[in-house]
């Protein structure tokens, strides 16, 4: 199945409460996009030389969470894209901007913005240096990932859609929302009732919140 066009998810976004659940939406919708995937792999290193010895940088390649770039992030032109961090807020480069891709290159992903005032706007997107302590992770020490400061966006967790407005949302729910209020906020990200879809399996009977 192809996805009729690049701009089919600009205001679209499937929500759901786990990262895990997130990165498989993503990784099935992402190859409904016609063109070539390309790969690009972080760089982690432990921040202090002394613990690199009992932290090898295998397990730091193997560290996610929702607010850090994936260690292999797969992208096609045409994908949507939403940023991590604020890169650049005057150019309209902000933590969770929504964006769709142009071109891959090498060292810098060019996007144009997809919402907001900046909607519109080409940019440029460089990788940058995150650092995560180990009181942010299931690291016992802190790292620093560099890497584009971007996520697929056919999906993500309801967490992260807080504060955003979206035209349609499909709202996925293979386990029970944890948080208090999330399932609200999940169904506040629509101005209409029509505008959302619900999905829960069917062990799923009843949500609790």
């Amino acid at each position: 199945m192809l996805l009729p066009d690049a701009d089919y998810f600009v205001d679209k976004s499937i929500l759901t409460p786990k990262n895990a659940d997130v990165n498989v939406i993503n990784e099935k919708l992402l190859t409904c996009i016609p063109g070539r995937t390309v790969t690009y792999i972080s760089h982690n290193r432990t921040c202090d030389d002394e613990t690199a010895i009992v932290m090898p940088v295998e397990i730091l390649n193997n560290i996610e969470g929702g607010s850090m770039p994936p260690h292999q992030l797969e992208l096609r032109v045409g994908s949507p894209i939403m940023t991590l961090r604020n890169i650049d807020p005057a150019a309209g480069l902000c933590n969770g901007t929504r964006l769709v891709v142009n071109s891959l290159g090498t060292n810098v992903i060019e996007a144009t913005i997809s919402t907001g005032p900046k909607k519109g706007d080409i940019v440029l997107i460089p990788r940058i240096k995150f650092i995560t302590l180990a009181t942010e992770s299931m690291c016992p020490v802190d790292f620093e990932r560099t890497q584009f400061p971007v996520r697929l966006a056919f999906a993500m967790t309801i967490n992260k859609a807080q504060g955003q407005t979206l035209g349609s949302v499909g709202l996925y729910l293979p386990c029970h929302v944890f948080r208090h209020g999330q399932l609200y906020v999940a169904l506040s990200r629509v101005r209409t009732p029509s505008s959302i879809k619900l999905m829960i399996p069917d062990e799923i009977s009843k949500v609790e919140n």
